[in-house]
Order: C-alpha cells, then structure tokens, then sequence
C-alpha cells in the first residue's frame, strides 16, 4: 500500500484529542485579533482551533499550525477549514523555514504542545503503546528509521545509553543485555514483544512495585526515534528568533528532560548578566532578550485533571520577547 493510499483511507473524524491547559495557553499567548501565531504541534487542531477562532483574518490575523504526522495534518485541514489558518507538515525544528516560505517575517506568539497525541497512543497501530500488540513503529511523521530497526540494530552500549539519557531507566543495561539476547533469536517487530523481554530483565521486586514497567523503556525509544531533544532544541531557537518584540512563547512539556531544556533555555534569554557570580559588578554588560511570564510552571486543575487523565504530567511555561 502507498503513502498516498494509506492517507486516503484515514478518517480526520477519528482523530481523538483533548488540548490540555487551553484556557491557560489561551491566556498565555494574550492573542491580538490582527496578530499573527503558529501553532508548533497541530495534532488534533485543538489548541489551533481555539487559536484561529479568536483571530479576525479581515485585519490580517492569521496562524500557521504545523505538524509532521500526515494523519494530524489531514486533521487540522479539516477542523480549520474556514478559519483564518494554514496548515503545513514540517516538524517545528524547521518552523523558521515554514514561515519563511509563507512570507512571513515576525509571529506575535507560538504554541508548542509536546510528546505523543492521544490519537497516536491509542492507534495502536502506531506502534506507540506497551499496553496493545502492534508493530513496534513509534514514527510520528510515519517516515524512516522505526523502533524496530532501533532495537535490532543498535549496540548494547547505544541501546544503554538511549534508555538511560532518554528514559533515565535505572535498569538500562540490563534491559539492553535482553534486548541483544533476544534478537539473537528472532527479530523484535511488536510492542508486546519488547513489554515482554523489558519485564523480563527487571529484578522480581521491581516488577511487582511498577505495573508499566515498559513505560521508561517506551519513551526512550520514542524520543530517540524522533529526535524530539535535537528537535526541541532547534524550534525554540528558530521560534524564538522569529518572535516579534512582546510576543510571547508557550510550552507544554510532559516529561523531566524536556522541562529541564526550556526552563533553561527561557532563563538564558530572560537573563541580562552572563559574569560569573564571584565578580562583584556586572562587566558583560549583557542585556536580557526576553522576561519570564510564569516564574514557576501552570499545571492542570482539580477539574482538568479528573476529565482528562494526559494532563497530569503537563507543565506549561510562559515566556515574552523583549
């Protein structure tokens, strides 16, 4: 079956996925009828929807909603189609690009929602989730190297290495020795398959206490696979760049490694000196790109968190361009 074909069978209707902290996001961005907004990680249109609702395209207010998953790209056509919003299939690492190839310049605010959409946890065919069988894929843009190729090919050590930088897995070299053993073999190709050798190289105690005890194992793999740390990295410089002065940029993370990089990224830009702090005066005469509008991250509500359980790990940070 081609790609082509493939896209022609997805129904958008399907497309399940409950933007989480909207009202805070909404807030966040502080959206001016007449501004221009991007929207990093369309998936479901959600957050983009609300976005593009509150923009009044006769003044010019506009938003680009980008996503490299083909399924979240029909998606958001759909849901958009109307609105003052055009649709790309780009990964936000290559936001700049995007826009630049739209004529556009400065953004007055951005939105980057991260991790795995709803959608493709319970498609199980996405190969994203330990707890259906599928073949093990975890592509988000359904395009090159699959979980598979990753775990039948990589060393011991490579393996190690991305399940304790990735999934800060205590159990990593283990894990990795059963994976080599296993493959030796038969070739992994399912979830089931890798839940099952993961189990099997926990000590008996730690399985007990630890009901998923793939899940460490699980998002390692997918960051590795998509890149996602590289990724981010790259989208909140070019984002950043590209933001005009007082526009404000939002980041939902779901995991520790990601918060860590934007806290630390949103303190660098809010940062005026750069001396090192024995130096009793400021000698760098360094100016500060940007101000921190949440000093702390917003998290879901008592009510959010009883309707939408993929909130719970969610942090929002907020910040605006100097």
């Amino acid at each position: 079956m081609t790609q082509t074909e493939d896209l022609a069978q997805f129904d958008p209707a399907s497309f399940e996925h409950i933007p989480v902290l909207l009202n805070e996001c909404l807030d966040g961005l502080n959206i001016d009828p007449a501004g221009t907004y991007l929207d990093g990680t369309a998936g479901g249109a959600g957050h983009s929807r609300q976005i593009a609702l509150r923009l009044d395209g006769a003044k010019g207010g506009r938003l680009v909603s980008l996503d490299q998953d083909p399924d979240a790209v029909q998606t958001a056509r759909a849901r958009l189609a109307g609105l003052p919003a055009t649709v790309v299939q780009i990964n936000f690492r290559y936001a700049g690009q995007a826009l630049e190839s739209l004529g556009i310049e400065k953004i007055n605010g951005a939105l980057l929602d991260l991790g795995v959409s709803s959608h493709q946890l319970d498609d199980a065919a996405r190969g994203f989730s330990y707890r259906a069988d599928a073949p093990l894929d975890m592509r988000m843009s359904q395009q090159g190297e699959t979980a598979a190729d990753l775990v039948n090919t990589a060393s011991r050590e490579e393996i190690s290495r991305i399940l304790r930088d990735y999934g800060e897995e205590p159990y990593a070299w283990q894990i990795a020795g059963h994976i080599v053993e296993a493959r030796e073999t038969a070739p992994i190709e399912t979830t089931l398959q890798l839940a099952d050798i993961v189990a099997g190289a926990m000590p008996p105690a730690e399985r007990r206490k630890n009901k998923n005890p793939s899940r460490r194992t699980f998002q390692a793999l997918r960051i590795a696979v998509n890149h996602e740390l590289d990724a981010l990295e790259e989208g909140l410089d070019t984002i950043f760049d590209h933001l005009a002065p007082g526009g404000r940029l939002c980041v939902i993370t779901f995991h520790s490694l990601e918060d860590r990089l934007v806290k630390n990224k949103f303190r660098r830009w809010s940062t005026a000196c750069t001396c090192p702090p024995e130096f009793p005066v400021c000698v760098c005469g360094g100016k500060a790109k940007a101000k921190l509008i949440t000093r702390k991250p917003i998290e879901a509500d008592k009510q959010e968190l009883e309707e939408n359980r993929r909130s719970r790990s969610a942090h929002l940070r907020v910040l605006e361009k100097l």
